[in-house]
């Protein structure tokens, strides 16, 4: 398998020509700025529990975390804040450019690559976290893909996956309703055939060595643009999975 087995060259020549944009919350880019806060708050409450972190400004100091096809840096730099120390990677140069650039003027030290996560798998260490948020439905190869993400979690460590279900409700509100009829996202954001079924993710991250210990799904409103948690996984959903800790089942 190649280091880029997992890219595809559509996607990247997409966000290439949208790289100048990921800053402008009234640009292209407006919904993920949105769902930024909202995943965030999923993300530290998930982190904060499993960790049993302190509830102080900086509850994740001390979390080395890996936020795979960052983009230009807006997930990267809201967990920095938060303390952790961030490792953003993304395949596409223009987003590494922006997201240094950025994340200088901003004071926050961030380890960003331009690469792909197999590559990953000769000079990265291990992290408490892995974020794959929103890149899933981007990929091909989604075994591979989950395999070298899997391969990046610490013994003990968590990793979070955000995306769109394959059903007809998704393409017709995700893909027609948010790229046709209200123009949410930029014609070509995403592709139906792409989309993954939460037992396709589970799957996946189970013969990565994770197990599922969370799902929800994520609804936001086309009137007020506002996102919230429901039950239903029938069009956006978050998950987390937890690796097994290296002494798991040892006799003490």
């Amino acid at each position: 398998m190649s280091d880029s087995s997992s890219i595809d060259p559509r996607e990247m020549a997409h966000y290439e020509r949208l790289a100048a944009s990921w800053w402008d919350p009234t640009g292209p880019f407006w919904p993920l700025h949105g769902l930024n806060t909202f995943r965030v708050s999923y993300l530290r409450a998930q982190l904060r529990d499993h960790f049993n972190l302190p509830d102080t400004p900086t509850p994740l100091a001390g979390l080395s975390l890996l936020d795979i096809g960052c983009g230009g840096g807006l997930l990267s730099e809201s967990m920095a804040r938060l303390g952790a120390q961030v490792t953003g990677v993304d395949p596409v140069a223009r987003n590494i450019a922006i997201a240094q650039d950025h994340a200088q003027q901003s004071g926050l030290s961030i380890d960003y690559r331009c690469q792909s996560v197999e590559s990953l798998r000769q000079t990265a260490p291990l992290f408490d976290a892995v974020l794959n948020m929103e890149v899933v439905e981007h990929v091909e190869g989604l075994d591979g893909f989950m395999q070298a993400c899997a391969e990046r979690v610490r013994p003990g460590g968590l990793m979070f996956v955000a995306t769109i279900n394959r059903t007809l409700l998704a393409g017709f509100t995700a893909i027609f309703g948010a790229e046709y009829v209200l123009r949410w996202l930029p014609r070509g954001t995403h592709q139906y055939r792409k989309l993954r079924r939460p037992s396709e993710v589970s799957a996946a991250l189970e013969r990565g060595g994770m197990q599922v210990s969370d799902q929800t799904g994520v609804a936001v409103s086309p009137f007020t643009r506002r996102f919230r948690f429901t039950s239903s996984l029938a069009v956006n959903y978050m998950l987390s999975a937890q690796k097994p800790k290296a002494n798991a089942g040892a006799v003490k």
